[in-house]
């Protein structure tokens, strides 16, 4: 733009709109109508975006273009009759629903059920001979119905699951500020039209597609989500390129303003900006697996190619063994139905419908809590959660500062007393420095009330704008005092501004550049006086640039050393309590050249920041969130450390750290403590893995700076993160918080999670493993996170961390629960076949419908299971070594759990067999001579009796048995007395449900009358039905022996072997 000197004050005209920086444009009404324009209707994206020109235009034609003005933006009517080109929304990728059906009918576990399914058919039929066993069918029919199901529990799970979410994600209402009638207002994002001009400030999401046509000087857009590249990328108000995606003057749609303030045109929306088209034309977004995914993805093959491994192999026995050696011991098509068993045992079949519910209950249980999670298997992730580094304001503090005292170099006082201490003075002019102060805190200011709250109490309007610029806004618009000259609006409408450097995190400090006006007639005509540069800041970087100090009468007197001393002390004090405090300086400036450039005008203004005049000191209180403190303990009570990094001062960080009990220790080292201990070199010897405090180290704290951070070398971050369990990093940058992530992650193995609401949280909050934003945060810190907490309620991270460790946990349980029985005793039923020459204990049919029947209704009652009361006291899980299935958890299978159950079912077989007269050997090691009837007097339809009561008497033993089992891995501590499903705090009646649900499956494929005509089940005996509970039982109370030694001698070997 030309004439930047000039280009201002239409916002001052008219207060309530506009950006801190105006820029003088065409100052006439333009009616809408039909204008030319370069680009063709295409269907194809690629032409489309390459006919864009509207970067190439000039401003004054961009206005023209869209019919819209300067100042008064879009008239109601205009944006009624654009409104009707749809909602400013992006349409998702289209779904390949082919995809999704053929891994519901295929993923998991269910393509070992098809090739059961296939294998069964072949048994039947050509296998099965001229006379093929109807039970074979019935079996094929069978693994179908399990196919259908299965896939049909996939679907539903994962559209309930997307529907939750989807409904969750509805509740971020994204809100753009646009300029429409003269007014500037926050209006949903969605309802941006072409035309409209919209204002952005630093942490903006871009809501549209935008000609930018007034920006400050130190403009940056974050393009990442476009262009993969993190580097920002400077706005300009001139074309950089002629490729619009580019150059430098467009503002594009899903980027972020990271720096700087800018107004800019839409002049596109919805599908038709660049983001839209590129969506359209990239399709489907590829599948990232999740932790808890990788997981289970890496337990299903390990488990499909051992279960596949054993039914090749129980194959290859029979045709290179039994069928040469054993002639007529089984034919083909019952070798095969025998074999079978070996996918359907190893088959965990509830695990895969245990994650997908699991998935489904935390998204039920986060949507209450209004917790946005990107991912809801990043929940898992949250369970191993070792550091939490938390940013200060808006995050561990409400967010809502209010200006609570101000001071000058002779007197300081609060908010609440400045009436009463001016009415109190001799004179009100003893106090005229307030002019000062108030004239500097209202001009050099970032936010603006939105013009839509105009009429409601200051304290209740909207204000766009960072927290600390709030304060003073409110501050400053509240004071009127008539005897000092202090009002408001006659200092909007008498003062304009020329030039403005918006605050940013390096700098720490905000510059505006203004001069006075005066009306004649109406018209708005600059005075011939001195422009003034006002600054506001943190008093560590501005106090240095001050050579004179106002007092409170306003006189100004040289800043000696102990004036700097007594408000260094003043500072350090306000710190102590926790107050955000910030210097107002001033300076005049005389010979301001007409015509800079934006670019000269700010390295002007950077030369200009020296012999500033310190006009006072403001203390702002940002009281911490009450959820804070309880949540701090709960979570460092779980094992998780938690530290402060915040750009606030040292000792206001401190403050708010004790106050939320992040610090807790009276004693807090510096770096010349860290310095110290790092030059012994004593911790070179350790791994990286190994570098964190073990839990007989005492509680240190320690603080350091953003300069301290600067300086650390390798061994002082060993001493930082392998010593301290309290840290406050305090005037850090955002490349000096993403670096404190980046070193705490490389050490101890730790997964850390960072929550933060600003643009200077955003590269730290994907540098960590678990990035959490607030919901009133930015848009830049949103889009980074992966959750957000949409109520801003940071007790919901706790609950997340339970929640994480609790699907984790109750995983491993279902796992534990469908081995021993449903895995390890069927295959031994399979081997006593295979390999012992017994009649298979197990029937085909019997195995399947125990692993997709029984077990599964047990095991969903386990992911309705609360967490244990010890979940929030154990070590975090390590994510790197911790896995989901360990030497430990197949102990407990193979030689605690499972070591009882089928020698119990077994036994069952063989005092059934007993009773009809046939002795242990007489089954064992049988055979072909079990066909050659009569075989001990039996014809062979009475020894196929004797074994198929005797299959179900093993099924029957294995159903009641995982009663025992179910209740044993509930809890892994604690015992079954304070942890009953009944009634207190586990209280899970899906627990006796689902016991009630298997007892019935049991009885139906003993009693019905079809079952019994298909699949060969019979009635058994009355004795046999008690004893399967009294081994239940017996499981039961040799784990609670287990977990009572566990408990007891906590170092013992049964403690470190117990999972």
């Amino acid at each position: 733009m030309r004439d930047s000197s000039r280009h201002s004050t239409e916002q001052e005209k008219a207060p309530g709109y506009g950006i801190q920086i105006g820029y003088r444009t065409l100052s006439i009404r333009v009616e809408e109508k039909d204008l030319p324009s370069k680009a063709k209707q295409s269907t194809d994206p690629a032409d489309a975006i390459a006919s864009i020109d509207v970067h190439l235009i000039s401003t004054e034609e961009v206005y023209t273009r869209y019919s819209c003005h300067p100042t008064v933006g879009l008239e109601e009517a205009a944006v009624q009759r654009r409104s009707k080109d749809g909602k400013n929304v992006i349409s998702p990728p289209p779904t390949q629903h082919w995809k999704k059906i053929l891994n519901y009918i295929f993923g998991g576990f269910n393509f070992l059920m098809w090739i059961a399914f296939v294998v069964t058919i072949l048994s039947y039929k050509p296998l099965g001979g001229a006379n093929p066993a109807v039970v074979n069918l019935g079996v094929a029919v069978l693994l179908m119905l399990v196919i259908i199901i299965s896939a049909t529990f996939y679907a539903f799970v994962d559209w309930n699951a997307s529907r939750i979410m989807k409904s969750i994600k509805s509740l971020i209402a994204h809100e753009a500020a646009v300029i429409r009638d003269g007014k500037q207002q926050l209006i949903p994002a969605t309802d941006i039209v072409v035309g409209d001009i919209v204002v952005l400030s630093t942490g903006d999401r871009i809501p549209a597609d935008l000609r930018i046509v007034a920006a400050s000087s130190d403009l940056r857009f974050d393009r990442s989500l476009l262009t993969g590249e993190s580097d920002m990328v400077p706005g300009s108000l001139d074309a950089t390129s002629d490729n619009a995606l580019e150059t430098r003057n467009l503002a594009l749609t899903s980027t972020f303003v990271t720096q700087g303030t800018c107004n800019g045109i839409v002049f596109a929306t919805g599908d038709r900006t660049i983001m839209g088209r590129l969506v359209k034309m990239s399709g489907e977004t590829k599948f990232k697996l999740t932790t808890i995914q990788k997981e289970i993805w890496f337990f299903t093959k390990v488990i499909s190619s051992v279960a596949f491994s054993m039914f090749g192999i129980s194959l290859l026995l029979f045709g290179v063994w039994l069928r040469t050696t054993y002639v007529g011991y089984e034919t083909i098509s019952i070798a095969i139905m025998n074999s079978i068993g070996c996918l359907t045992a190893f088959v965990p079949q509830g695990l895969p419908l245990c994650v997908a519910l699991s998935l489904t209950i935390i998204a039920r249980r986060m949507s209450k809590r209004h917790v946005l999670v990107k991912n809801l298997a990043t929940i898992e992730t949250l369970g191993c959660m070792s550091v939490l580094c938390s940013d200060k304001t808006g995050t561990l503090t409400a967010g809502k500062m209010a200006v609570e005292s101000i001071a000058f170099l002779d007197s300081h006082l609060l908010i609440s007393e400045i009436d009463e201490k001016i009415s109190e003075a001799p004179e009100p002019r003893f106090f005229a420095g307030l002019n000062a102060l108030h004239h500097t805190a209202r001009l050099c200011n970032g936010a603006k009330f939105d013009s839509a709250t105009a009429n409601l109490p200051i304290q209740e309007r909207n204000v766009k704008g960072d927290p600390t610029d709030t304060a003073l806004l409110r501050f400053s618009e509240a004071l009127s005092i008539p005897a000092l000259g202090i009002n408001t609006p006659e200092l909007l409408s008498s003062w304009r501004k020329l030039f403005e450097i918006p605050f940013n995190s390096k700098n720490k400090w905000m510059l505006s550049v203004v001069q006075e006006t005066r009306t004649t007639e109406g018209d708005i005509t600059e005075r011939n006086s001195t422009a003034w540069i006002l600054v506001k800041g943190a008093p560590d970087m501005l106090v240095k640039s001050c050579s004179t100090v106002m007092r409170s009468d306003g006189a100004i007197v040289p800043f000696d050393e102990a004036s700097r001393q007594h408000m260094s002390d003043l500072q350090s004090n306000w710190s102590s309590e926790g107050q955000r405090v910030l210097a107002l300086c001033r300076k005049p400036l005389d010979a301001l050249k007409p015509n800079l450039s934006p670019n000269e005008m700010e390295e002007l203004m950077y030369s200009e920041i020296c012999n500033l005049t310190l006009v006072g000191l403001v203390g702002i209180r940002d009281p911490p969130r009450p959820d804070v403190p309880s949540s701090v303990v709960v979570i460092r009570r779980a094992g998780v450390r938690v530290f402060m990094v915040t750009g606030d001062f040292k000792l206001t960080a401190v403050a708010i750290a004790r106050q939320v009990g992040i610090i807790t220790q009276q004693s807090v080292d510096t770096i010349d403590d860290v310095k110290a201990a790092a030059s012994e070199k004593h911790l070179t010897d350790k791994a990286l893995s190994a570098m964190k405090p073990s839990e007989d180290d005492p509680i240190r704290a320690l603080v350091l700076t953003g300069e301290d951070v600067s300086t650390l070398t390798p061994f002082d971050w060993h001493i930082v993160v392998g010593q301290y369990t309290e840290i406050v990093f305090a005037r850090t940058t955002p490349d000096q918080k993403m670096k404190i992530v980046e070193e705490i992650k490389i050490r101890g193995d730790n997964t850390v999670a960072v929550t933060g609401d600003g643009v200077n949280d955003a590269p730290a909050l994907k540098a960590a493993d678990i990035g959490v934003a607030m919901g009133s945060g930015s848009d830049v810190a949103k889009e980074a996170a992966a959750l957000i907490l949409l109520n801003n309620d940071f007790a919901s991270i706790p609950v997340a961390i339970e929640m994480g460790r609790l699907v984790f946990d109750n995983l491993k349980k279902v796992t534990l629960y469908l081995m021993p029985v449903g895995s390890y005793t069927e295959f031994m039923a399979v081997v006593s076949n295979v390999v012992f020459g017994m009649q298979i204990p197990l029937s085909s049919y019997l195995q399947v419908c125990f692993s997709i029947t029984n077990d599964v209704v047990m095991s969903i009652s386990l992911m309705y299971e609360k967490a244990e009361a010890d979940l929030m006291m154990r070590k975090p899980r390590n994510a790197r070594t911790d896995r989901l299935t360990d030497w430990k958890l197949f102990f407990q299978i193979y030689l605690f759990l499972g070591l009882m159950a089928w020698p119990c079912a077994m036994s069952m077989w063989f005092v059934y067999m007993d009773q009809q007269g046939l002795g242990f050997s007489d089954v064992f090691f049988a055979y072909n001579k079990w066909n050659n009837t009569p075989y001990h007097g039996y014809s062979s339809d009475q020894l196929a009796n004797f074994v198929n009561v005797g299959q179900c008497i093993y099924y029957v033993t294995m159903v009641f048995m995982q009663y025992g089992n179910l209740l044993a891995i509930r809890n892994r501590r604690v015992s079954l007395l304070q942890s009953n499903p009944l009634w207190g705090p586990r209280k899970n009646i899906a627990v006796p449900i689902g016991m009630v649900a298997t007892a019935l499956i049991a009885i139906t494929n003993l009693y019905g009358p079809g079952l019994q005509r298909v699949f060969l089940t019979s009635p058994i005996p009355g004795m046999f039905w008690g004893p399967p509970f009294a081994f239940g039982l017996g499981i039961l109370c040799v784990d609670e022996i287990r977990k009572l030694i566990v408990r007891t001698y906590p170092k013992s070997i049964i403690a470190k072997m117990a999972w």
